[in-house]
């Protein structure tokens, strides 16, 4: 987890006169109910692969799971560097979340059960996992679990327009 907190900046260029940062702690909050995200992973030709899935926020990290089969598993073997984003599919209110980071498996037994448990406590018993070796386990096989911290992050409000930007150390 980051050991400080960032540095916050308001880029005035992409917002409304009169908007003001967006703290961190509020990005947080809104990271840890979101029910959705989309990662973008980079494919071996260089090419961008998207795709929605279910995070948990524990720790100062967002956390994801994929079957070790998928494209994005493998993509992140190749170049674990990721963008993570969430927000309101809406144009004036709400606010979205762009996360950047490197993305780094999960493999501590301890650590899994945690997660496994943070799981279930946001998205209901559908989501319940078993803990494996070195992953969770399921009806598609293994699935690897994942962490981001963020290196850098953006928020983008929409009420009134403003773009804020946190910096973290040693990210």
């Amino acid at each position: 987890m980051p050991s400080t907190e960032p540095t916050t900046e308001l880029d005035p260029r992409y917002g409304e006169p009169g908007a003001v940062v967006t703290p961190w702690a509020t990005a947080e909050q809104h990271l840890a109910v979101a029910e959705v995200a989309w990662l973008s992973t980079v494919r071996p030709d260089g090419r961008p692969h998207v795709t929605p899935l279910l995070t948990v926020w524990l720790d100062g990290a967002l956390h994801f799971c994929t079957g070790e089969h998928e494209r994005k598993a493998h993509n992140l073997a190749d170049n674990p560097h990721v963008a993570i984003t969430t927000g309101a599919n809406a144009l004036h209110g709400g606010l979205d979340l762009v996360i950047e980071g490197t993305a780094a498996r999960v493999t501590d037994p301890t650590r899994l059960r945690v997660l496994a448990d943070a799981w279930e406590k946001k998205y209901g018993s559908e989501w319940h996992f078993e803990v494996l070796d070195g992953g969770f386990g399921g009806g598609q096989g293994l699935g690897l679990v994942f962490r981001i911290e963020p290196a850098t992050a953006f928020g983008f409000g929409k009420r009134p327009y403003s773009q804020t930007r946190w910096r973290f150390a040693g990210a």
